[in-house]
């Protein structure tokens, strides 16, 4: 096919072959990684990128992995160009330079050659467990520097035409508490590189080098004019939004998030301009993780099926000042980034919201709420972590409730851990989990509930990290729909002793000790007096709501057994409480005062108020957590 234009669809078929690509990197990753982070949680992500750095083709993953893996190929480019080599992988984590996240996400890099010629490159980032540091599991949200939270890897050649560094794995084992875990990870992740690279080379191979580099240029350009097309539909105008994060990450002042939004016929502004400074503790965003956050909330609103290549993403701009909280100055603590991160997208939506209604929900729980169990087991005397994402309740929309344990936005694909793995590769029981009532996110469509997971310590001793945002800002409503609930972490010790709190910081406990992970509901979306009667009656019966909260907050009556609405009383019962607050459109005000954490409302199965003291009847049947030999 060389020298002519390659046909549109070949073109197709070439951009979804490189799509195959990544997923099948994906698979063999997960298939082949020691750590349930990764084979079960599948906290990582994969894509093709060109060889000057631009994204071509990803696999469905945690979008803030995603976006930032051009940046480190084109860290790759700027350090080794010129002496790039068939069977070379390059490795970096370094949150200051422009593919990392935190530590823990350690990025790998491949070249695709096809004969001499270098063609594309695979790349993928997976959450290894630990990276050394001063707390197991090396992300802490106690840190306030860099150096705390695990060795940081410049771009380093780990593969050398095939061979490992010998000296690199030495330096990565000694830095690390379970280093056959890790290094059992990053070989299969190294090994996954190949996956693709091989896939590639039988596309090259089956079209030749021209044909699949002509098609990756059409597929950009496809992308741009989609973006484009998409972007003139949307309502112009400059709209803006105000968020505040809980603290600085280490219990100080809340954090402001400011955003203002332009959108014309060829562009889409992001101005970040106002947000809050650098903070003292680690929920800092490195720039590059920003940037792919936004994307994420770029193509959720403008195009959310469509293919997110760099073309794609042609019309968006960014502006983030720097040595601010979303650009932080080295060597700011950025372990716990996606608490400030997941504002970003958060805020976008929120100043978007009164424009595009019918496109965008209410607020959600919006934390990764991530937790670290680890420890040294007391049957093999060997390290064990017990890593993960929490789900939660999801913002209600036009004419949608919604989703209930859903993880958050900036968790993308990742899965929750079973119980049963839970169970089986370490040394925890867990002793309830649920779905989580509470008197919260009440409206005409209402916000999804968040969960509750009791993980109950069978070790001699154990560390707890947990990181959960919005624990004292919650989710918002949306059209005068409710606000949703705060996240929160409560920890009950074998002496009676319980302590409710947002986050923990590699807390070691003993064994009996009771740790209850809560994630909060979404916002509603519009009055709760005009949600369908039925739809309550449902909601009562699933244990959603109670029937005080039917009564009090919807204004539905209902009568016997089996329940039914009674429509006349109702009525009147909803005209008595007047005409519907708020107007469609219409945003609550954009600064809230923090949830009560000691006293939210919980409406659970039938348990009308709980004022945060030790539970007095089980929410599914755990009753007042006791200690367990």
């Amino acid at each position: 096919m060389s020298g002519r234009s390659v046909d549109l669809f070949t073109v197709e078929v070439i951009k979804r072959a490189l799509v195959s690509a990544a997923e099948q990197m994906f698979v063999a990753l997960g298939r082949t990684a020691k750590s349930s982070v990764i084979y079960e949680v599948l906290d990582y992500g994969c894509a093709v990128v060109d060889r000057t750095g631009r994204m071509v083709a990803q696999a469905n993953g945690i979008p803030p992995f995603i976006g930032v893996l051009t940046d480190a190929v084109r860290d790759v480019l700027a350090k080794f160009r010129g002496r790039i080599r068939p069977g070379d992988v390059f490795m970096t984590n370094d949150p200051y330079m422009g593919g990392a996240t935190h530590q823990n996400d350690v990025v790998l890099v491949a070249p695709v050659f096809f004969g001499a010629e270098l063609v594309l490159f695979a790349a993928s980032k997976a959450h290894w467990n630990d990276v050394g540091g001063k707390d197991p599991g090396s992300w802490s949200p106690s840190a306030t520097d860099i150096y705390q939270e695990g060795i940081q890897f410049p771009v380093v050649r780990l593969i050398s035409a095939g061979e490992e560094v010998e000296d690199i794995v030495e330096m990565v084992a000694r830095n690390v508490r379970a280093p056959e875990l890790t290094l059992g990870d990053m070989r299969a992740q190294a090994a996954s590189l190949h996956v693709a690279a091989r896939r590639v080379a039988e596309l090259c191979g089956r079209f030749g080098v021209e044909a699949v580099l002509e098609a990756i240029e059409i597929s950009l350009d496809q992308g741009r004019r989609h973006a484009l097309a998409e972007l003139r539909s949307l309502p112009h105008g400059v709209y803006e939004a105000e968020e505040s994060i809980d603290d600085d990450g280490l219990g100080g002042d809340p954090v402001p998030v400011r955003v203002r939004v332009t959108l014309s016929d060829d562009e889409f502004v992001v101005d970040f301009t106002g947000t809050g400074k650098t903070c003292a503790g680690p929920i800092n965003c490195p720039l590059s993780v920003l940037i792919s956050t936004v994307k994420f909330a770029y193509q959720s609103v403008l195009s959310p099926h469509a293919a997110p290549n760099e073309g794609f993403f042609a019309p968006l701009r960014i502006v983030v000042p720097e040595d601010t909280v979303f650009n932080p100055k080295r060597p700011a603590p950025i372990s716990t980034y996606w608490e400030s991160d997941a504002y970003s997208g958060d805020v976008i939506w929120r100043a978007l919201a009164a424009a595009l209604p019918d496109r965008i929900p209410a607020g959600h729980f919006l934390s990764v709420c991530g937790t670290t169990v680890s420890g040294i087991s007391d049957e093999t005397g060997e390290w064990f972590f017990s890593v993960e994402p929490n789900a939660g309740g999801w913002g209600a929309a036009a004419g949608k409730d919604g989703e209930s344990a859903l993880v958050c936005t900036n968790d993308g694909e990742t899965y929750i851990l079973s119980a049963e793995v839970a169970e089986t590769r370490y040394p925890l029981l867990v002793e309830q989990f649920a779905l989580d009532a509470v008197n919260a996110g009440h409206g005409a469509r209402r916000g999804g509930l968040g969960i509750v997971k009791d993980y109950r310590i069978r070790n001699s001793r154990a560390s707890v990290t947990a990181s959960f945002g919005r624990h004292l800002y919650p989710p918002w409503g949306f059209a005068g729909g409710h606000d949703g609930s705060p996240n929160g972490v409560e920890v009950y010790y074998p002496d009676g002793r319980v302590d409710r709190r947002g986050r923990l910081s590699g807390e070691v406990v003993p064994v009996g000790t009771l740790i209850r992970f809560i994630t909060g509901t979404g916002g509603g979306y519009g009055d709760p007096l005009t949600r369908p009667p039925e739809d309550v009656r449902v909601d009562v019966e699933n244990g959603y709501v109670s029937r005080a909260v039917a009564d009090f907050v919807y204004g539905v009556v209902l009568r016997g057994s089996p329940l039914a609405v009674d429509a006349r009383a109702t009525e009147r019962r909803r005209q008595a409480k007047g005409s519907p607050v708020g107007s469609k459109g219409q945003l609550p005000a954009a600064k809230r005062r923090p949830a009560d954490t000691k006293g939210q409302l919980r409406d659970s199965l039938g348990q009308e108020k709980n004022s945060g003291k030790t539970p007095k009847k089980p929410r599914t049947g755990a009753g007042t957590p006791k200690a367990k030999s």
